[in-house]
């Protein structure tokens, strides 16, 4: 079984991934963003690494648990023959109800059947208004690229 767009990747592809990764993500369901994740896959989150979809299913879990009404916009910064890197931001409250935007940079490699094999994501999370929000909900089709990363 593959998982398309399939390395190497050229800049329609990748942006494709990436693309399929926001919405992925934008589901809030562990078991959709697992899906696209070698079974060994490794990851580095902020300070935690883990191995394999069980354990990256059980970060997502507890991350949606705590990040409430988390919304994503992530951007193609560069790619290469099975490599990709990403820039993001997400929106989310905690359950006192105060508001974060969080920024990051993320690594990817990909085995030949398209699953990501490994995830190296470095990310600072910034408290904001609710009146400053600007993510709400998934992309719609018609934007192209996320607001700017300021």
């Amino acid at each position: 079984m593959t998982r398309p767009p399939l390395p190497p990747f050229t800049a329609e592809t990748a942006a494709r991934k990436v693309r399929a990764a926001e919405d992925a993500w934008n589901t809030r369901d562990p078991d959709v963003v697992v899906a696209a994740y070698a079974p060994d896959t490794r990851w580095r989150n902020r300070d935690l690494f883990l191995t394999g979809r069980d354990e990256v299913r059980g970060f997502l879990v507890e991350k949606w648990r705590r990040e409430l009404d988390y919304a994503l916009r992530k951007d193609l910064w560069a790619y290469g023959e099975d490599r990709i890197a990403v820039r993001f931001q997400y929106e989310w409250h905690d359950a006192e109800g105060r508001w974060w935007r969080s920024y990051g940079n993320e690594n990817w490699l990909f085995d030949a059947e398209g699953y990501m094999a490994e995830r190296h994501a470095s990310i600072n999370d910034v408290p904001i208004a609710a009146a400053e929000r600007r993510i709400f909900g998934a992309r719609h089709e018609e934007e192209t690229s996320a607001q700017p990363l300021r």
